[in-house]
């Protein structure tokens, strides 16, 4: 990986360690992976000293080579968007994005890992967010920790859109859920909505409903464990399939849960990045052609259909 920056006026005589977070937006784990195992040049001259104090007009250059420890695996990836800075991937149901024991090998990380072998690429895996196992839709990936911290610095740098079915209907059509959220004592891996958690966000709309389920459009203000499960089922109306939350599983194996679109302003290009992932079989059959037909309540929300 290469960051090149020449000195402006507002950084003269600012010791290098000063440019780390601005202008150069580095993390301090990172600045200090580059001062250890990368490279810096200063007008074309290599330095380690990080108090060195550069001017007006100098040139620096940042080298350094992203690693990652993740072992390869030939897995199938359904990628959506990909250029030098970031692979966004559509995860399906019943993939995890990172191991959770040593011996995991089928994971997103993974199949991204040997996805970038078969290339010869040398590019990091770094996970701007997870879903749940069960959860399907978009996965960005940063192929550098710079790119990782660039993105991650607060919640709204990402705005993401998820699409959840759940049982019966919401008294109002559209809205924001704010109920805190904390561990549950009694149960592994489970969350609840209880006073001395932290605070939750979640704004919903409803798209469309039947007889005993609703379609809803979601986007989280705030990025806590199981938000949106959590959230649906302290309201009684969790998602279908979410059985760890009360959910019915008659309709459907999984939570029906899926990360439907995302869009970002790109940390190295200033471009705005819009992308979407097709909405799995299995919601699709519940939604049905109750809304006129599949296609039209795709397109009259710029979607396009799962083939």
């Amino acid at each position: 990986m290469k960051i090149s920056y020449t000195v402006d006026a507002a950084h003269d005589g600012r010791e290098l360690r000063q440019l780390v977070r601005a202008p150069l937006g580095l993390s301090a784990k990172l600045w200090k992976h580059i001062k250890w195992n990368g490279t810096v040049l200063v007008n074309g001259k290599q330095h380690g000293d990080a108090r060195l104090r550069v001017h007006t007009g100098d040139e620096l250059t940042l080298l350094w080579q992203e690693v990652s420890s993740v072992v390869p695996v030939d897995l199938l990836l359904d990628i959506l968007y990909e250029d030098e800075t970031f692979l966004v991937i559509n995860k399906p149901a019943g993939m995890i994005v990172h191991p959770t024991y040593r011996a995991a090998r089928d994971t997103l990380v993974h199949a991204v890992a040997g996805y970038f072998e078969r290339r010869g690429e040398a590019a990091g895996i770094h996970p701007l967010y997870r879903l749940d196992r069960a959860t399907t839709g978009i996965v960005v990936i940063a192929k550098s920790a710079r790119a990782q911290y660039a993105m991650t610095k607060y919640h709204g740098q990402l705005y993401r859109e998820y699409l959840a079915l759940v049982r019966g209907h919401l008294d109002s059509r559209k809205g924001c859920i704010d109920m805190p959220i904390g561990r549950d004592p009694e149960k592994a891996n489970h969350w609840q909505v209880r006073a001395d958690g932290r605070r939750a966000l979640t704004e919903y709309e409803t798209i469309a409903s039947w007889p005993s389920y609703s379609l809803l459009k979601i986007h989280l203000l705030t990025g806590r464990t199981h938000q949106i499960r959590v959230h649906f089922a302290a309201l009684g109306h969790p998602l279908l399939g979410d059985t760890a939350y009360g959910g019915p599983g008659d309709a459907i194996s999984r939570q029906a849960l899926h990360a439907w679109r995302i869009h970002f302003h790109h940390p190295d290009t200033g471009k705005e990045i819009h992308i979407e992932a097709p909405i799995p079989e299995d919601m699709h059959h519940l939604i049905g052609s109750d809304i006129v037909s599949r296609e039209t309540f795709i397109e009259e929300r710029g979607g396009r259909i799962a083939k």
